[in-house]
């Protein structure tokens, strides 16, 4: 008897498809193994299982909050030497004004813990942590508007259309259980108006979109059309769903779409979330002493604290990536009050959810990040008085931390000079740190690929090196 090899390899390949998601998976790894892309095992052993990514949006204040320059406060109002500025690109909003008059912080600063990490009065409850915190002080990135660095820092490319960073680890190492996705997105309500978050943020870009992240809503249900139809039982909707993948198998047979493999799994997975998002999701069942920790925000569904509280569940429950956005950062005037406002919102919950993973064994292996897409300028933007001030965006340095995880705690990398203007020692660039993320998850950045037209993706491109110095 003849066969046609093309249907006979198709039958192999695709006949476990309707046994289940761990066969869809198994498929989709050969495939992407055949395709020449990168092995999905990890490449060194993982010091963290898994991430929680606190984008705070918008770019925080690093002088108001971890960057303490006591010695500009004898300097306020004078202009920044141009020899501190260096000619470097400056935004629209600020390159017209004739004068750059230095706007010391309005905010204390003390040291805490056996680290002596600088921590800002706005932030007690971090300051309460530093001791568990890996600072890097020195990041610089290449954008200087919202939507460029922000789609960098996520995706490594300031052009839209590239896979983000949890749709990397998505298509990299899978997910810890199979009844829920290995990406999780939350976007918090703020109290100040903030920047766009686009959905590419968090997309899978050239990467199959089974690896874009699952969205969770803080409002309504969770995740859109997770209820069945009214008047639909699960049996028919099962019933349903086989059916569906019959007819896409029979499209499958005429030519092979790794989309619509794609597409099959997502619907299997659609099906099994909507057991398991509800359980999570629910987290009325937490005791007082978790309420505490978060603080009683985390109540109320759709704040930073109830989102961080939800990460914490959803990592515990073998979620790979889980990327919570808070936006309202970007204070171009009357910084002092709404950065305020901003820490009022952010700090315990962020500080709550490392002690609550530190208490739960989970702090080791997962590893917690906080930053925004850049920092802001020592110079003010507008008027300028003793307790009032703004700052425009800079890209030239900022600060971001990293907890758990395998990085070193209790230290600070990196260091700005005496205006937090420039790098001074030990420059981190957004590709270094997402390949230092990567090597803590057990991945080689530069093994990390896809072949899309014509030639192998990564998320660090071409760049990139792995940051020795801030690894435990």
């Amino acid at each position: 008897m003849n066969f046609d090899p093309f249907t006979r390899r198709l039958f192999f390949q695709r006949s476990g498809i309707a046994l289940g998601s761990a066969a869809i998976a198994s498929l989709l790894r050969e495939d992407a193994a055949a395709a020449g892309t990168s092995s999905p095992l990890p490449h060194f052993p993982a010091r963290a299982r898994r991430v929680i990514y606190l984008c705070q949006s918008g770019g925080p204040s690093q002088m108001d909050l971890f960057d303490h320059k006591p010695k500009l406060a004898g300097r306020f109002d004078q202009d920044l030497p141009e020899s501190v500025i260096k000619g470097q690109r400056l935004t629209t909003m600020t390159s017209g004004q004739k004068r750059f008059p230095v706007a010391p912080s309005a905010f204390n600063f003390q040291q805490h813990g056996q680290s002596g990490a600088w921590v800002s009065e706005l932030m007690p409850h971090t300051a309460g942590i530093a001791d568990r915190l890996c600072f890097v002080k020195s990041m610089h990135t290449d954008a200087i508007n919202h939507d460029p660095a922000i789609t960098f820092l996520q995706t490594g490319s300031e052009r839209s259309g590239r896979p983000s960073f949890g749709a990397w680890l998505s298509y990299g190492l899978g997910s810890l259980n199979e009844n829920l996705p290995a990406f999780v997105v939350m976007t918090s309500a703020t109290i100040t108006n903030g920047q766009p978050l686009y959905k590419r943020l968090w997309g899978s870009g050239f990467l199959p979109t089974e690896h874009q992240g699952v969205r969770l809503r803080g409002s309504g249900s969770p995740v859109l059309y997770l209820n069945d139809p009214p008047g639909l039982s699960r049996t028919t909707r099962r019933q349903i769903l086989d059916d569906v993948a019959s007819l896409n198998r029979l499209h499958l047979a005429e030519g092979d779409d790794p989309e619509l493999r794609a597409r099959i799994a997502q619907y299997e997975l659609a099906f099994r979330m909507q057991e398991s998002v509800p359980e999570i999701t629910n987290i009325e069942d937490e005791p007082e002493h978790t309420w505490k920790l978060y603080g009683e925000a985390a109540r109320q569904r759709g704040t930073y604290a109830a989102h961080c509280l939800q990460a914490r569940r959803l990592v515990e429950r073998g979620v790979r990536f889980v990327q919570l956005f808070h936006r309202g950062w970007d204070q171009h005037e009357h910084l002092p009050r709404d950065h305020r406002r901003q820490c009022l919102d952010t700090d315990q919950a962020t500080a709550g959810l490392i002690i609550d993973l530190e208490e739960r064994g989970m702090l080791d292996d997962t590893l917690v990040i906080w930053g925004g897409e850049f920092g802001r300028t020592i110079y003010c933007q507008g008027k300028l008085t003793k307790d009032n001030y703004g700052r425009d965006h800079h890209p030239r340095c900022f600060t971001m931390w990293l907890a758990g995880g395998g990085v070193a705690a209790g230290t600070t990398h990196g260091e700005t000079d005496d205006f937090s203007y420039n790098v001074a020692r030990d420059p981190v660039h957004v590709h270094d740190l997402n390949a230092t993320i990567l090597r803590l998850l057990g991945i080689d950045h530069l093994r990390l690929t896809h072949k899309f037209q014509g030639r192998n993706h990564r998320l660090t491109d071409v760049h990139g090196k792995v940051i020795e110095e801030i690894l435990a």
